[in-house]
This record gives C-alpha cells, sequence and structure tokens, in this order.
C-alpha cells in the first residue's frame, strides 16, 4: 500500500460521510507500512497529497486533528 491508496480512502469515506467525520492519527507504534508514510516523519507527504487532491488548509487542518479537537470538547461540556 501506498499513500496515494491511503488517500484515496480518505477520499472515500470524505465522500460518504464528510470531511467533518474524518481523521488521520500518527500512533502507529513500529511504522505504519505506508509507503510515503512510513511514520510520523513523513506526515508532510500527506498534508501535500491532500493539497493536491483539492482538500482546503480548512479540510486538512480538520483531518489532521482538528476533528477530534472539536468533538473532544463537545464531549468534555
Amino acid at each position: 500500500i501506498d499513500l496515494d491508496n491511503m488517500l484515496d480512502h480518505v477520499d472515500y469515506i470524505a465522500k460518504r460521510v464528510g470531511v467533518d467525520h474524518v481523521g488521520i492519527g500518527t500512533d502507529f507504534n513500529h511504522g505504519s507500512g505506508i509507503d510515503g508514510y512510513a511514520d510520523a516523519s513523513e506526515a508532510l507527504n500527506v498534508t501535500k497529497g491532500l493539497l493536491a487532491r483539492g482538500y482546503s488548509q480548512e479540510d486538512v487542518t480538520k483531518i489532521w486533528g482538528g476533528n477530534f479537537l472539536r468533538v473532544w470538547r463537545q464531549a468534555a461540556q
């Protein structure tokens, strides 16, 4: 699996349920097995890929943790 395959999955979920319900983590212990996103040091590749696919900066912020923070804050109220 490579980065394009992973981003295809992100696209699929975003189209199915909306970008407000998509998130990517970097919490894999020994690498992801994804060429181009083997570990957190390659996260910029994901960001560049999302932008190249037409995601806005706002969308990328949501995907990289903004959605998680929004839900976490709502749950904490």
